[in-house]
C-alpha cells in the first residue's frame, strides 16, 4: 500500500466501502454536556445527537488534534504506506484541515493535505476517487488532485427546518441573511467557496422536498453523477426524495444506486434534526 488515503469521520463514509476502498477515517468529537465521544457508531451516533439536540442539551463539535492525525499516520507509516493523502472538510467550517497540515509536517513519510472545500459526502465522494488512483498505481499528487477535481465539481445543498442549530454554532455563513424575519421561511442552503451560504427560501417543507429534487436533477445534466441523499432523524422524506431521483437520473446513473444515508454526529448536530441534503458529484 505505497500510497494511503485518509479522511475524517464527518465524510459520511459507509465503514464497509472505507474498508473496501482502503480509506482510513479518523473520527471527530461530539460533545454532550460534559461528555466527549468520538463520531461512530461505538460512540456519537446521529440518534443520540438528535435527541440531544431535541431536549436542549448543549453540544458542541471539536476536531481531531494534530496529535491523533499523526498516530494515525505514523501507523500507516509502519504498516508500509510511503505516502499518504488527507482530505478533509472545508477548512472555512472546520479545524480539522489544520491539525492534518500540523501533522503532515511532523510525519515521517510525505503527507499531502487536500481541503475539499465541501462537507459531508461530497468530501466522501473526494476520498474514494483519491483512492481509486491510489488503488491503480497513482502518485499521492495524483490522488490529491483527483481528490480536488471531484470535490470542486460536486454540488452540494440542503434543507434544514430551522436557521437555529447553524446560528448557535457558527456555521451559517453567508446565509446569515435568512436570519431575523425570515426565520418563517424554509431555507435551502448550498455550500459555495467552503461556507454555508443561501440558495432560496420556500414557504413549506413539501415545497422543499420538490426543489431539492429539481435543483438536483437540473445540476446533473446529462453527465454520469453519483447522488447521495443524507437525512437527520427524516429517513421517510429522504428514501422519497432517493427513489425520484434515481428514477429521473437513471441514465446518469449508469447502473449506480442513488445512496441514502443519515447524515452523521458531527455535521448533525450544526443543522439538527429534519435536516435534508443532496450530493450531486459527477464522475
Amino acid at each position: 500500500m505505497p500510497v494511503v488515503v485518509v479522511t475524517d469521520s464527518t465524510a459520511t463514509l459507509p465503514a464497509d466501502l472505507a474498508a473496501e476502498k482502503g480509506i482510513v477515517v479518523v473520527p471527530l468529537q461530539v460533545i454532550i454536556g460534559a461528555e466527549v465521544f468520538d463520531e461512530g457508531s461505538q460512540g456519537a451516533t446521529p440518534a443520540l445527537v438528535a435527541e440531544a439536540l431535541r431536549e436542549f442539551l448543549p453540544v458542541s463539535t471539536s476536531r481531531p488534534t494534530p496529535a491523533a492525525l499523526l498516530e494515525v499516520y505514523e501507523r500507516l507509516a509502519a504498516e508500509g504506506a510511503t505516502e499518504i493523502v488527507s482530505v478533509h472538510l472545508s477548512a472555512e467550517m472546520s479545524g480539522t484541515y489544520e491539525s492534518a497540515q500540523l501533522a503532515a509536517r511532523e510525519a515521517s513519510i510525505p503527507v499531502l493535505t487536500v481541503d475539499t472545500r465541501q462537507v459531508g459526502v461530497a468530501t466522501g465522494y473526494a476520498a474514494i476517487s483519491a483512492a481509486e488512483v491510489a488503488a491503480e498505481g497513482g502518485s499521492a499528487d495524483e490522488a490529491a488532485s483527483a481528490a480536488r477535481a471531484r470535490a470542486e465539481a460536486a454540488y452540494s445543498l440542503f434543507y434544514v427546518d430551522t436557521l437555529e442549530y447553524l446560528r448557535r454554532g457558527g456555521r451559517i455563513g453567508a446565509a446569515a441573511a435568512l436570519l431575523g424575519g425570515a426565520l418563517a421561511v424554509k431555507p435551502l442552503l448550498q455550500i459555495e467557496d467552503g461556507k454555508v451560504a443561501s440558495l432560496e427560501r420556500v414557504r413549506t417543507s413539501g415545497r422543499a422536498l420538490a426543489r431539492l429534487e429539481e435543483l438536483a436533477v437540473q445540476d446533473a445534466g446529462d453527465r454520469p453523477v453519483d447522488v447521495c441523499v443524507a437525512h437527520l432523524s427524516s429517513p421517510e422524506r429522504a428514501e422519497t426524495l432517493s427513489a425520484h431521483l434515481a428514477s429521473r437520473l437513471e441514465e446518469n446513473l449508469e447502473g449506480r444506486e442513488v445512496r441514502c444515508a443519515e447524515l452523521g454526529a458531527v455535521l448533525g448536530a450544526h443543522v439538527g434534526p429534519g435536516m435534508l441534503a443532496v450530493c450531486v458529484a459527477p464522475l
